[in-house]
């Protein structure tokens, strides 16, 4: 299960979605920890961290990390870290080629894709098509 997810640009927080609770203050440090660990990491180095009770599976995309803490019991890595190539994929479907910048300008847009992706902290779609097919009926009735 999905514990917390974090889309940043270095140092940056630019979209964070938790399916646990967690306070403000407990977010910021969990946020600031996670970043320091992942900045700090070189491309040779595993994507696979554990960090407190967390298993952590992060990517870099340009000038994006995409971070998620899942549960410990947790079997299959591999599995969040395509879940994570999915994301962005999807994201560069809808975006052309995302960037920080669309993240920024359409957070709303940019939460609805993951929340059709994950729901309480499951993954329960990864077709992009149907993820973003009513993103598309929305923008032709807003044209």
């Amino acid at each position: 299960m999905i514990e917390n997810l974090i889309v940043l640009y270095y140092l940056h927080n630019r979209l964070a979605q938790y399916y646990n609770s967690l306070s403000v203050i407990e977010r910021t440090t969990l946020e600031g920890e996670l970043v320091r660990k992942c900045l700090s990491r070189n491309n040779t180095q595993c994507s696979f961290i554990d960090h407190r009770n967390y298993k952590v599976i992060y990517r870099r995309y340009a000038s994006l990390y995409f971070i998620v803490g899942v549960d410990p019991e947790e079997e299959n890595e591999l599995a969040y870290f395509e879940f994570i190539h999915t994301l962005v994929e999807t994201l560069d479907r809808y975006f052309e080629n995302v960037c920080e910048l669309d993240i920024m300008q359409n957070i709303q847009k940019a939460h609805y894709i993951l929340e059709e992706m994950v729901m309480n902290g499951q993954i329960v779609e990864t077709n992009k098509a149907l993820i973003l097919a009513p993103l598309h009926v929305l923008d032709k009735q807003t044209d």
